[in-house]
């Protein structure tokens, strides 16, 4: 299991960033071409409600992002330092809330997490007393091996 981790100030500049490396990093875990937009825009909608959560929360610490390759599956969870950030996660449909709370991030939080659901089948919003963390999955293929 490979695994890359980005931790970076929340300014939004940095948001680019993390886009790329989420792309270069799923594609040499084997996600399909085809997906890798979907990877990017997901990694960077997820990337931008972090940093704006902090900003707004007057939070310094530092957005991280954790890139896992496995076997058959490429993950990453995008977290932020804010308690009960997952809020109104609940409310969007094909997202599985963990520890939301109703929070009052609003409707662009919300949207946000719409935008996400809409890219990714597989998302998970948990948060708790130390932050919130988007977790989003797809499927990789096998390199093939020329003879």
């Amino acid at each position: 299991m490979a695994t890359v981790e980005l931790r970076f100030s929340a300014q939004p500049e940095h948001v680019r960033t993390a886009r790329l490396v989420a792309a270069a990093v799923a594609r040499r875990a084997g996600v399909d071409e085809a997906v890798l937009d979907e990877v990017r825009l997901a990694v960077g909608e997820a990337c931008s409600r972090a940093v704006g959560l902090h900003r707004s929360h007057g939070i310094d610490a530092p957005v991280h992002v954790v890139l896992t390759e496995e076997e058959k599956l490429f993950s990453i969870e995008v977290g932020d330092e804010v308690p009960g950030s997952g809020g109104g996660a609940s409310a969007v449909p094909g997202v599985r809330a963990s520890g939301a709370d109703d929070g009052d991030d609003g409707a662009e939080d919300e949207m946000g997490l719409a935008v996400i659901s809409g890219l990714v089948d597989d998302v998970e919003v948990t948060s708790g007393e130390s932050g919130g963390v988007i977790r989003m999955s797809w499927p990789t293929t096998p390199a093939t091996v020329l003879p």
